[in-house]
C-alpha cells in the first residue's frame, strides 16, 4: 500500500506502507547503527519519535523474543530503505513486519533514507507525519501542531516499585524508562536492584536501605523534569550515584549545569568517546536528543568524558563525592561492550562506601 512521510518543512516522501497501516505523528530522527533494529525499537529513550534506520536493508536477521529492551516498541514510526520478507537466522522468530503489525507501529519503506538523513543533519530535528491517507494542508498542520512529548517520562517509567533478586549490592533505579540491558548489566554483576517510579521522593526511596543509586536514561527533555533535582539533591552524599543518559542531564542539572538541544542528536552505536580519566577512546552507544553544558557547573564537579566527533560532554565525575555520569549507553545494546567497565566501578564505589562506614561506626 502506498504511504507518505510529510515533514513539517514541507518536503514528502512515497514510498509503502508495512506493519500497522494507518498513520502515525512523531520527531523524525536518524539512528546509525547497521545493527540492533529490535533494541532501537524497544527502547524507551525513543518514545515519541519516527525513527529512521540509515542501514540500507533492516530486519533481515528477524525478530525474537528476547532481545527486547522493553516489552514492546516504544518508537511512534519506523523508517526503512528496504525492509527485509525474508529473514534468516537461527533465532528468529517473527519477521519485521508482522512483529510491527502485531505491535500497532506505523512504518515506511522504500524512500531516500540518504536524502531523508541529510536533510535531518541540516536543518535539524523535524517533526512528521506517516499516512496512508491523503491530507490537506490545514490538516498536516494540526496534526504537527499537536504533537507533544513534554509527559514522556511520565508515560515510560514504571507505575509501581518492583524488585529483582540478588546476592550483592542493593541498587535502587529511579526509572525514566529504563533499558532492560541495564537491569541485566546489574543482575550479571549479583546486584539485588528495587526499581522506583521517575516522581519517588528521596525518602521513600532511602527506607529501602539501598546501597547506591542508579538514574536510568529515559525519553524528553530533561528541563521538562526539574521537579526530579530536588530527589537527586536530597540522595547526594549519602550513598554512591550513577546517573546514564537523562539520568546523566538530570545529574548535571542538580549540580548546577546546563543542557541544550542538540541540531539533530547523537543516535547509533559508533560514536567516539574519550575518557578523560584513564585517556581511552571508547566506540559508544548513543541516543539522546540533549548535551549537557558545563556553565554554571559545581566546582566540585567535572568534565570526565568527551565525544571525539563534535566535543560535546559525554561524562561528569564528583570531586568528593561518589557520584558520577555518563552521557551514552554502557549497557551496550545493541553494541558494543567497551564501556562496560562502569558498571564494575558503580559497585566499587558502592563497596568502598560500605568499609567507609564499618570504619566510622
Amino acid at each position: 500500500m502506498k504511504a507518505a512521510l510529510i515533514l513539517e518543512n514541507g518536503m514528502i516522501f512515497h514510498g509503502r506502507a508495512f506493519g500497522a497501516i494507518g498513520e502515525t505523528t512523531g520527531e523524525v530522527v536518524f539512528n546509525t547503527g547497521m545493527t540492533g533494529y529490535q533494541e532501537v525499537l524497544t527502547d524507551p529513550s525513543y518514545y515519541g519519535q519516527i525513527v529512521t534506520m540509515t542501514y540500507p536493508l533492516i530486519g533481515n536477521y528477524g525478530i525474537n523474543l528476547e532481545d527486547g529492551e522493553s516489552k514492546s516498541p516504544k518508537v511512534k514510526g519506523f523508517i526503512v530503505r528496504e525492509k527485509s520478507d525474508k529473514p534468516s537466522h537461527w533465532r528468529c522468530e517473527m519477521d519485521i513486519d508482522g512483529y510491527l503489525k502485531q505491535q500497532g507501529i506505523m512504518a515506511i519503506e522504500g524512500i531516500d533514507t540518504r536524502a531523508l538523513t541529510k536533510i535531518i543533519r541540516n536543518q535539524g530535528t523535524l517533526k512528521g507525519i506517516i499516512t496512508v491517507d491523503k491530507l490537506t494542508s490545514k490538516e498536516v498542520q494540526e496534526k504537527l501542531k499537536a504533537i507533544d512529548n513534554v509527559n514522556a517520562v511520565k508515560e515510560m517509567t514504571t507505575k509501581e516499585i518492583y524488585s529483582i533478586d540478588g546476592t550483592g549490592k542493593h541498587v535502587a533505579i529511579i526509572d525514566f524508562g529504563i533499558k532492560a540491558n541495564i537491569l541485566r548489566a546489574l543482575e550479571k554483576r549479583n546486584c539485588k536492584i528495587t526499581v522506583f517510579p521517575a516522581f519517588t521522593s528521596a525518602k521513600e526511596i532511602l527506607i529501602h536501605k539501598p546501597d547506591g543509586i542508579l538514574l536510568s536514561n529515559g525519553p524528553g527533555d530533561p528541563k521538562d523534569l526539574l521537579e526530579i533535582k530536588k530527589t537527586i539533591s536530597d540522595l547526594m552524599g549519602k550513598m554512591p550515584i550513577f546517573g546514564i543518559c537523562l539520568g546523566h542531564q538530570l545529574l548535571a542539572l542538580t549540580l548546577g549545569g546546563d543542557t541544550e538541544r542538540l541540531k539533530y542528536g547523537h543516535r547509533g552505536c559508533n560514536h567516539p568517546v574519550k575518557d578523560l580519566i584513564n585517556k581511552r577512546v571508547y566506540i559508544t552507544s548513543q541516543n539522546h536528543g540533549y548535551v549537557v553544558r558545563d556553565e554554571g557547573l559545581s566546582k566540585e564537579a567535572y568534565v570526565s568524558h568527551v565525544n571525539l566527533n563534535d566535543n560535546t560532554i559525554e561524562g561528569l565525575q564528583h570531586k568528593t563525592l561518589p557520584i558520577f555520569s555518563v552521557q551514552f549507553h554502557p549497557e551496550a545494546s545493541p553494541g558494543p561492550k567497551e564501556t562496560e567497565y562502569l558498571f564494575d566501578k558503580f559497585i566499587k564505589l558502592m563497596e568502598v562506601e560500605e568499609g567507609c562506614q564499618r570504619i566510622i561506626v
